[in-house]
């Protein structure tokens, strides 16, 4: 296996990092715009495993926007597949050079959604993922692959759905994605600061758009942002966190696969988060079309979106200022296969000072590189193996999570999941 990784922002990063102690590729080529990003991540696998490990990477200067250059380096390299970790605004282009270059091709995030009514309304817009699985097609006439969200949320969670149908129960009246964190940041004085964990462009698309929710007997609608807030009480020491409805790829991609009555997507922002979202919303910051700004050389057009994301921390650069846990994982109800009532909640949890000292990423960019790497091995091995555009519902979900689960001095990746059985 030959991989073009297309990112080396804070999940690239990661995924660089945690690739390098594994043996499954011949090569990885490490892209980005900026290629001294690619090269600081290569020096810190030199550094931390040696020039062998380090020898099976590589590093390139790429236009993740334009389709015929992630062509062009995709062959250059000869790769095998095409792993995006970029914003989801470049999947378009990432998508079409893959599939150009006959490489198979990985995402953690799908294509861009349409705007759609947010008051509870059948959805008519362009929902996320419809632009590529319309091409599965194009995909599955080419003998290749398109996994799209692999990431954390969507991924993990969606392999725990699958679990969950396949093992746990015979009939399932909700697949409730519930993502939560104590984290927090501080400045060089200890002071509490606001600074997202996660790409604060994506963040602000996931939640000013309108939710999209998933129910058998209607289809998928939406709903206000923010909506139905309700407490869930998380593992591991992270405790009752508000969580509210927010866009989100699993309730696009789990009813392809899953026979479920509903699917959500709830996510633990915290009202100030929310606070600071709406006001970037109704002043406009929220947008991607350029205006003319005022600059020492004169009028320029920028997005106000992107003047946002410029004046916060890198997601990547927060860590060593950042404590708590994260928890990714879906809550399933309905009847267990032994036909009595049953709850269920399948997660992971990441935790920072880990995540930190092993790796030197923060936990939230971590989580989300982990399970890509983890797919990218059983497609390496022919554990996993499909033709189109498919998500993670539509493999088997067991020999991922034993290979996550399984101490690293046994070939594994030492990531413990849990299962808490809750009150029907």
């Amino acid at each position: 296996m030959r991989i073009l990784l297309v990112g080396a922002g804070g999940v690239g990063d990661a995924i660089a990092k945690i690739a390098a102690r594994r043996d499954f590729f011949e090569l990885l080529v490490i892209a980005d715009y900026d290629e001294s990003r690619a090269e600081r991540t290569l020096a810190w696998i030199r550094g931390r495993h040696g020039d062998e490990v380090a020898s099976r990477f590589d590093t390139a200067q790429i236009d993740a926007g334009d389709p015929y250059v992630v062509t062009a380096v995709a062959l250059e390299y000869g790769a095998t597949h095409v792993m995006n970790a970029v914003e989801p605004k470049f999947v378009p282009s990432i998508f079409a050079g893959a599939l150009a270059a006959g490489a198979d091709y990985l995402d953690m995030a799908m294509s861009l959604s349409e705007p759609h009514p947010s008051e509870p309304h059948s959805l008519t817009g362009v929902k996320l993922g419809d632009d590529q699985f319309a091409q599965a097609g194009d995909w599955e006439a080419a003998g290749r692959l398109a996994l799209v969200g692999m990431g954390v949320e969507p991924g993990l969670s969606d392999v725990f759905a699958r679990y969950a149908a396949d093992r746990l129960f015979s009939e399932i009246d909700e697949l409730g994605v519930r993502d939560g964190a104590n984290l927090v940041v501080t400045d060089e004085e200890g002071t509490e600061i606001f600074a997202p964990s996660f790409s604060i462009w994506t963040t602000i698309e996931e939640c000013l758009n309108p939710p999209v929710i998933w129910e058998k007997h209607a289809g998928w609608t939406t709903t206000p942002p923010f909506s139905e807030p309700e407490v869930f009480d998380f593992p591991e020491g992270i405790g009752p966190v508000e969580c509210v409805n927010v866009e989100h790829e699993e309730v696009l991609l789990m009813p392809r696969w899953i026979d479920a009555k509903r699917v959500t997507f709830k996510y633990g922002l915290g009202s100030e988060f929310i606070n600071v979202l709406q006001v970037l919303h109704r002043l406009g910051l929220d947008s991607v079309s350029p205006v003319a700004v005022r600059s020492d050389d004169g009028r320029v057009h920028v997005a106000p979106r992107d003047v946002v994301a410029a004046t916060l921390p890198e997601p990547a650069s927060i860590g060593p200022r950042m404590t708590g846990k994260t928890c990714a994982g879906v809550w399933v109800t309905g009847t267990g296969a032994d036909g009595a009532p049953r709850e269920v909640y399948l997660y992971h949890v990441s935790d920072n000072e880990w995540t930190m000292r092993e790796y030197e990423s923060q936990c939230v960019v971590w989580q989300t590189a982990l399970n890509p790497v983890i797919a990218l091995e059983l497609l390496a091995g022919g554990v996993w193996a499909g033709r189109g555009v498919l998500g993670p519902e539509a493999f088997d979900a067991v020999p991922f999570l034993e290979l996550m689960a399984r101490p690293e001095a046994e070939g594994g990746y030492g990531q413990a999941w849990g299962m808490e059985d809750r009150a029907a």
